[in-house]
């Protein structure tokens, strides 16, 4: 655990989760503080921020995976990482219980907590799921996509057609929102790249299956541009069934609400997230869905009362929309107002160290921008709406300057300039999931 060289009276910040709220609070800390005015520690399981909405083209193989994420103990330099979890929080007596591998679990001691823990996919108990599919809402997660359609293509490539073969080139995805339909198109578009080097399979060949229990589409977009993205996915062979629900995956048989079977080696959830469970395992007060309840100016809230030193933000946040844009009077979980929650929070907390002002948070939506596969896109903001290719460059340039550091914009920059001049790199590596099997199989033992 990282040692406190400060003195006894400083105060300490102890910031739970490093996504984009908990990443941007520290990077705002570090640079608005003075020397010894607070000691900021930052716990997260993972070394490193994952820049979600890149989630997609990783699967597809457009962006490098190592691109898509920021390490934080390179560009969080003042403050204090440590790689684990936040198992317990004591507000009553400003306590956390922390988590490393390879130590016993320790408590830790703090002034002022700020809870950014973010979501986790939210799933129903339907027969096959836990067991087989795989969410997308980690680097992990798309890498393990990208090698399973590669794979499945080399297997698929060397078999006669018949059922097997089906199974291995039909592809689920169960969830219409952003998330889903982004995930859907760039796992088309790699697919349809990929047959050019693969003369045994044909465009028939490869099933695309969206299922969304609800009449429509991406609800952030226009009834009419979500159809557009329907049409425009059919006449790219990826079929979309709308009010149909996913009644089991039982074996990678899935059966639909329709009557509908087919057999899938592939399920992508993404339909819905729900707050980071763990703050269950705190006496901080929650909502009705399991988010840390919040007053606009990011402060925690218990009904109309305000709980002093506490703080939260992001996707495990309910913070009111004071714009009016919000679902149901919150802000949505995005990466639009993760990010600004995050710097705003940063200033507050220093504010209220200094015995200064704090503002309420605020942020009109800049509209809703999503990538549908090499060339395509697609922009809504208000009653404008921008599709096809002009949309695509608007979201790449968009999200390319959005990731977090300088450095990060310029590698996913070239890395596309290099997918433009050099082609996509089809190479999967599902090898990964058992790096030691070719060693160990090979590997001579001591006689008996």
């Amino acid at each position: 655990m990282p040692a406190n060289t400060l003195g006894a009276t400083t105060p300490k910040i102890l910031i739970v989760g490093g996504g984009y709220a908990g990443f941007y609070t520290a990077k705002k800390l570090e640079k608005y503080l003075g020397k010894n005015e607070a000691e900021v520690t930052l716990v997260d399981p993972l070394p490193y921020m994952t820049y979600q909405p890149f989630l997609p083209e990783v699967a597809a193989g457009s962006i490098e995976p190592r691109h898509a994420v920021v390490s934080l103990r390179r560009h969080l330099r003042q403050t204090n990482i440590i790689t684990g979890k936040v198992t317990n929080v004591n507000h009553a007596t400003k306590t956390a219980t922390i988590e490393v591998e390879g130590l016993a679990p320790y408590t830790q001691q703090y002034d002022q907590i700020v809870v950014t823990a973010g979501a986790v996919s939210r799933t129903f108990p339907i027969p096959g799921i836990a067991d087989l599919a795989i969410g997308l809402k980690n680097i992990e997660e798309a890498v393990e996509v990208r090698n399973r359609i590669l794979g499945n293509f080399d297997k698929a490539a060397n078999m006669p057609a018949g059922a097997a073969r089906d199974r291995l080139l039909t592809f689920v995805v169960v969830g219409g929102g952003f998330a889903g339909i982004e995930g859907f198109a760039e796992m088309r578009s790699l697919a349809s790249y990929l047959l050019r080097y693969y003369p045994t399979l044909t465009f028939d060949d490869v099933k695309f299956h969206l299922i969304e229990a609800m009449g429509r589409i991406m609800p952030e977009v226009s009834l009419k541009t979500s159809e557009w993205v329907i049409a425009n996915l059919d006449r790219r062979g990826a079929q979309i069934h709308l009010n149909t629900q996913l009644v089991s995956a039982e074996g990678g048989k899935i059966q639909l609400s329709t009557g509908e079977s087919f057999e899938s080696d592939l399920i992508v959830w993404t339909a819905g997230v729900m707050a980071n469970p763990v703050v269950r395992n705190t006496d901080l007060p929650l909502d009705d869905r399991g988010r840390v309840t919040a007053h606009p100016s990011l402060r925690v809230i218990n009904g109309e009362e305000i709980v002093e030193g506490a703080w939260t933000a992001g996707d495990v946040s309910a913070v009111p929309d004071l714009s009016g844009f919000g679902v149901a009077g919150f802000c949505v979980p995005n990466a639009q107002h993760a990010v600004r929650q995050g710097k705003l929070m940063a200033k507050n907390l220093i504010a209220t160290l200094r015995g200064e002002g704090i503002k309420d948070y605020f942020h009109k939506p800049l509209g809703a921008v999503a990538g549908l596969g090499i060339g395509v896109g697609v922009y809504q903001w208000k009653g404008l709406a921008v599709k096809g290719f002009p949309a695509w460059i608007m979201h790449r340039g968009y999200h390319g300057l959005a990731i977090p550091m300088f450095e990060r914009k310029i590698r996913v920059f070239f890395g596309w300039v290099w997918n433009f001049l050099l082609r996509r790199d089809i190479v999967g590596i599902e090898a990964t999931k058992a790096p030691r099997l070719q060693f160990e199989t090979w590997a001579s033992r001591p006689k008996a």
